[in-house]
């Protein structure tokens, strides 16, 4: 199975959706194994956009799941094996799933981070390769992925990861059917990470 960068793989996506929309529940897929602290949601746009809303409840605190997003020792704890990140606006998260591979090595992904509140907010853009469905490839520049940090009485922390700038088509619909246990799956790695050390 192909892994995509968490960018919607964590998560990717573009402009804010329309103030009115409609959002629709996505049950969880038979493949799916989230917690009921994950959840995710389609939410719809009058001007044919899609957004990906994914949630997760961590019981840890903001500072962290921060760290787990944003240093390279972090991120090996629940997302790719390899990494290497320079936190900044301007900067990088460059990756590879492969069992033995190096950054650099063929296969790295590369997501550039254009902005950073830290403990707050991580908006990323990944840069999509020839192994990435041609449609994000065409939409690639409004491919965006707003990650919300939300401090929850410094006990736990509320992730919302809001992948935009999706068309709203049977296309991408049908792409969605990865993106979302792929995430959940993802989501549920880093809970058990994070509160198993609580």
């Amino acid at each position: 199975m192909k892994r995509y960068p968490m960018a919607s793989a964590l998560l990717l996506a573009v402009a804010c959706a329309s103030p009115t929309v409609r959002a629709i529940d996505i049950p969880l897929l038979p493949q799916a194994t989230a917690a009921p602290e994950i959840r995710s949601e389609l939410i719809r746009g009058q001007a044919g956009d899609l957004t990906l809303l994914q949630e997760a409840l961590v019981h840890a605190p903001v500072a962290d799941v921060w760290a787990a997003y944003t240093t390279d020792a972090g991120w090996r704890t629940w997302a790719a094996p390899a990494v290497e990140i320079d936190l900044r606006v301007g900067g990088t998260i460059r990756t590879h799933y492969g069992q033995d591979a190096k950054i650099g090595d063929p296969g790295t992904n590369t997501i550039h981070i254009l902005n950073c509140v830290p403990e707050r907010l991580l908006t990323l853009q990944a840069e999509l390769g020839e192994n990435w469905p041609e449609i994000m490839k065409e939409d690639a520049e409004n491919l965006m992925n707003v990650i919300v940090f939300e401090d929850l009485a410094g006990e736990a922390t509320r992730i919302l990861s809001y992948g935009t700038g999706y068309r709203d088509t049977e296309e991408y619909t049908a792409l969605m059917d990865f993106f979302i246990p792929a995430n959940e799956g993802l989501f549920e790695v880093l809970k058990q990470q994070l509160e198993s050390t609580e």
